[in-house]
């Protein structure tokens, strides 16, 4: 019986610290990136079935991007 109740009490206490964290990434404010590259563009990202989709031009293909989510 102890076991049982100190296991719901740490899913309890678990659960808790999650929706801490996740109340405070939504109160999160800006944070500036400084990122050295070779070229930008700047897109709005469209649906694509249950994601999105950001169409860049076909000669950065195999090249690494980072993409930065700017609002």
């Amino acid at each position: 019986m102890d076991r049982e109740r100190s296991l719901a009490e740490m899913l309890e206490e678990k659960k808790s610290k999650n929706e801490k964290k996740s109340a405070s990434r939504r109160t999160r404010g800006k944070v500036k990136f400084e990122v050295y590259g070779e070229e930008m563009v700047e897109k709005v990202v469209k649906l694509s079935g249950n994601s999105g989709r950001v169409y860049l031009p076909p000669d950065w293909v195999g090249c690494r991007v980072k993409i930065i989510r700017v609002d």
